[in-house]
């Protein structure tokens, strides 16, 4: 029988650039068995090193994008009626438990109490996935490996992790990279000129700055690597940070024409 998570198989290196020691102590907790909580800003990069982590372990990863509405049921499985009449069909959590994947979950924070609590035999010491509809406890593969990522942001939104649910991970802190690190990273993922990533990177270090006077997050890495790539396709360089940056940071009039204004200041 083919292996259900074949398709999950990253093929590609995916590039990152580590920012501190977080591809050690990511090995560490795969070697010792532990869950991992990536806790960062927005586009710093917590979904490159699972893929990248991943790609290098040789291990499918299974990303789930966490929302209001997941359910327990989203992740574990669900009875589904077909010609052969009622089967029952796994979840993607479920297929990573059973078969040794690395299992992902994007933005924790947003998904449903029921799914949170699913989680917590998987992330202690027993290693379980409970499936109680089916009537099922499904012992973690060898190879299974639960990752979680969180905004510590969200906490001014009256979002945050419980600590019964912190305290089951082993915790790794990512933030933006150093100016240098960063300016690299946008010059080879977007495949601009360097001195352009420079300037770019500089202009989203200060947007940064203003997160203390109302602008709820600053540029991300990611959004300036969208600029870039704009700028290949043939935008002018105020043009795509308009469409790429300032505009996804903010909708309030006010805080735009700040970002404008400094736009302005960078780019003469």
């Amino acid at each position: 029988m083919e292996d259900p998570l074949l398709g999950y198989l990253i093929r590609d290196e995916p590039f990152y650039q580590a920012v501190g020691s977080e591809l050690t102590g990511f090995e560490a907790a795969v070697t010792a068995h532990l869950p991992v909580l990536l806790s960062g800003p927005t586009g710093c990069g917590k979904t490159r090193l699972v893929e990248h982590m991943a790609w290098k372990l040789k291990r499918p990863l299974v990303t789930i994008a966490c929302h209001e509405d997941l359910s327990a049921g989203d992740l574990a499985g669900r009875w589904l009626l077909d010609a052969k009449g009622t089967q029952w069909q796994d979840g993607p959590l479920t297929k990573a438990v059973r078969y040794g994947g690395i299992c992902y979950l994007d933005e924790l924070v947003e998904a449903r109490t029921d799914a949170l609590v699913l989680l917590h035999p998987l992330a202690d010491t027993r290693r379980i996935l409970p499936l109680e509809r089916h009537g099922e406890i499904v012992t973690a593969h060898p190879d299974f490996l639960l990752v979680v990522s969180y905004n510590p942001s969200y906490q001014s939104r009256g979002k945050a992790l419980k600590p019964s649910m912190r305290q089951r991970f082993t915790s790794l802190s990512l933030d933006y990279p150093n100016e240098e690190n960063e300016i690299q990273i946008v010059h080879r993922e977007a495949q601009i000129a360097l001195n352009l990533a420079k300037q770019m990177v500089a202009f989203a270090k200060r947007t940064r700055c203003l997160q203390e006077h109302g602008l709820e997050e600053g540029a991300s890495t990611r959004l300036i690597i969208h600029a870039g790539h704009l700028v290949c396709a043939g935008l002018k360089i105020k043009d795509a940070l308009k469409q790429a940056v300032v505009a996804p940071l903010t909708d309030d009039p006010l805080l735009s024409q700040v970002l404008l204004s400094l736009l302005d200041v960078c780019f003469v």
